[in-house]
């Protein structure tokens, strides 16, 4: 989770979002160099006092106009398309989950373990437990086997929702009859923490998401003992 006075990312959880951060870093470079030979010109011309009328219909400046932009656009492109392929597929999950959007909660569903469903509240401040986060966490958290690929399926009840983990890299509108898909793995232990990302009305702020990822055997037994009750 967020930290205070924190001004970057939270650090990477999932493949997806370390290749996020490392194009944010790779954009950003690229953005500082623009920045900076823009702020140069416009200094150049401001503090010569050298004027030359041929060079506003110079044809090598045009060129280096449309050709340098071209080359700048390329660069992000590609990285950015390798991105969004690699978000959008989903090959051999193992393990499938369906995720409901409430006013002002969510539902989940382990559509291969049935039956496997529960609500998931926000815990209110006065009912938390000693180094529990406020806002944060909830009555029931989405346990899931970590290094395992899992697809969610997302939609909601009544109105738009959204799914939203920032340290897995995942973020799903939940639209009302309509099921959006996501996937994404957990490469170690952990309790990763998000809230609804689309405003959906009074209690908007009070329906977090909490993702435990643990061992495969611990998962086993978790999801025992949740068919048992």
């Amino acid at each position: 989770m967020a930290h205070p006075s924190q001004l970057g990312f939270q650090d990477a959880a999932s493949p997806i979002m370390e290749e996020l951060l490392h194009f944010h870093d790779h954009t950003l470079m690229v953005v500082f160099l623009i920045s900076t030979l823009v702020l140069y010109i416009i200094t150049i011309m401001m503090s010569t006092k050298l004027t030359n009328t041929n060079s506003m219909d110079a044809q090598e400046v045009e060129m280096i106009g449309t050709i340098l932009p071209a080359i700048i656009m390329i660069v992000i492109a590609l990285p950015s398309l390798r991105i969004l392929y690699l978000m959008d597929e989903v090959s051999d999950p193992h393990l499938t989950i369906k995720s409901m959007g409430h006013q002002w909660y969510w539902s989940y569903e382990f559509t291969d373990y049935d039956p496997l469903m529960f609500d998931s509240y926000m815990i209110p401040t006065n009912y938390l437990n000693p180094g529990y986060f406020r806002l944060l966490e909830v009555d029931n958290r989405m346990i899931i086997p970590m290094e395992s690929p899992i697809r969610m399926l997302i939609s909601a009840e009544d109105v738009l929702h959204s799914w939203a983990i920032p340290s897995l890299g995942v973020k799903t509108d939940a639209i009302p009859g309509r099921l959006n898909q996501t996937t994404f793995i957990t490469t170690h232990p952990g309790i990763y923490c998000g809230q609804c990302s689309e405003i959906c009305g009074a209690n908007h702020s009070f329906m977090p998401i909490v993702v435990e990822a643990v061992p495969v055997n611990n998962f086993e037994t978790w999801s025992s003992s949740m068919q048992e009750t």
